[in-house]
């Protein structure tokens, strides 16, 4: 029986918020070995000058505990 574990991360882009989602899975790669999903549970966004600047996600990953 496989247990899995999930952790939730926060990232940020200055491009969009499918960057932001990108790069918080591939930093958690970095150190998290059998991950098989990312879901995306917010979406935020930092405004300067009526545009925005920043683009941010909460996202939970889920992994296979070996």
């Amino acid at each position: 029986m496989a247990i899995v574990k999930v952790i939730e991360v926060l990232a940020q882009s200055d491009k969009s918020w499918e960057d932001a989602a990108h790069s918080a899975l591939q930093e958690a790669s970095k150190t998290v070995r059998n991950i098989k999903s990312i879901y995306v549970k917010e979406l935020q966004a930092k405004v300067e000058n009526n545009r925005i600047s920043e683009y941010r996600v909460n996202a939970k990953i889920s992994f296979v505990v070996e």
